[in-house]
This record gives C-alpha cells, sequence and structure tokens, in this order.
C-alpha cells in the first residue's frame, strides 16, 4: 500500500520514518534507502573493496528491512543498520573462505588425466551428502540451518525472519550441526568452519 508523498520527509527523525514504514508508507522507506544507503555502501566497499558486493549487501539489507518491516523490532535504526551490515560483511568474507577452500579442495584432489570430472564429482558429492542431511532434521532446524549456513544470515536475523528468541535459534542451530557433521563427515577437513561454529 503505497501512502500520499509527505513534502517533510527528508526533516523527519528516524523513528517517525520507521513506524511509518512498518505501517507499509513506501515513501518513508525510500527516504530511509536515501538518507543510509550511501553510508552503508561505503563501510561495506571500504572491507570489501568491491563494489557490486557492497551494492548487493546493501539491497538485500534494505530488501529484508521492508520485508519484515511488521515483525521487526528495532530500537535504534542507525545501529541496527550498521550493525547488520556489519554482519553481512563478515558474513560474506566467511562464505568467501569456505569456497575458496573448497575450490582448493577441489583442485589438490584432481587427477591429471580428469580435473573437469574430479571436481564436479566432488562437488555433486557434497551437495548429495548435504541435502541428505537435512531431510533429517526437523522443518524448524532446518529453517534455521539453511538460514544460517546457506544464506549467511545471523542468530539475530534469523530469530526475527522465524520468529524465534536468539537462544532458541542457537539451539536449533546446534542441534543441525551436530547432526549434519555426521552426514557431511567425510567432508569435515574442508567444512570446519561451516560445521563447527555457532555465528
Amino acid at each position: 500500500m503505497k501512502s500520499a508523498a509527505l513534502p517533510n520527509d527528508a526533516s523527519r527523525p528516524d523513528a517517525a520514518l520507521l513506524e511509518a514504514m512498518q505501517a507499509d508508507d513506501e515513501t518513508a522507506f525510500e527516504e530511509l534507502y536515501k538518507r543510509y544507503s550511501y553510508q552503508l555502501f561505503n563501510l561495506a566497499y571500504g572491507k570489501l573493496k568491491n563494489r557490486e558486493v557492497a551494492e548487493e549487501l546493501v539491497q538485500d539489507l534494505f530488501e529484508t528491512l521492508w520485508s519484515k518491516r511488521s515483525d521487526a523490532h528495532i530500537q535504534q535504526l542507525s545501529h541496527y543498520l550498521f550493525s547488520a551490515i556489519r554482519y553481512r560483511i563478515i558474513n560474506y568474507i566467511k562464505s568467501e573462505k569456505v569456497r575458496t577452500s573448497y575450490e582448493l579442495f577441489c583442485r589438490l584432489n584432481q587427477s591429471n588425466a580428469d580435473t573437469g570430472t574430479e571436481a564436479t564429482v566432488a562437488h555433486n558429492d557434497l551437495n548429495e551428502a548435504l541435502a541428505a542431511g537435512m531431510q533429517h532434521l526437523s522443518e524448524k532446524t532446518q529453517e534455521v540451518f539453511r538460514l544460517s549456513r546457506l544464506e549467511q544470515y545471523t542468530i539475530p536475523e534469523i530469530s526475527v525472519r522465524v520468529n524465534l528468541s536468539e537462544k532458541t535459534v542457537e539451539y536449533h542451530l546446534r542441534k543441525s550441526l551436530k547432526l549434519m557433521r555426521h552426514y557431511l563427515r567425510h567432508f569435515l577437513s574442508l567444512l570446519w568452519p561451516f560445521l563447527f561454529f555457532i555465528k
């Protein structure tokens, strides 16, 4: 639902804009985007030195802010936004390390005769083991695992998305990691940061 534009949006405090956004006011959301997106982009770009990734992280943050506007419990918007972008930066760096480790793993285990096939088989084996393991998780535990490990959301963000306390999210995550370590045991040397750390 789009509300009529207010002439003084730029001068309204964050709290008022946040309240309006939570009531589905798109112009308030657009003002918050204009107010903070450039600062958040500069922070992400300064850490990652990658313009495209920095833009994607900021876009994802604001998409989440809008899609979860009615469920979010935000006390201080600027603190929330800068904390959230820092979490996304950290998670991106961690996911890149896992990806790089996996690529190295594939290269080191490729035979001289057929390197492409070796890498494909290793990748498929990992995906099959991951899918098989997830089938043994309850629906809620599976959702928490997917959001944490595959989509790189933080515990506070997952808590908001699934409407559970952070303690309960941590419980589901510990439960999923314990079981997934069994199903992915042949890949543990590669995936230790993916499966052993609560974040």
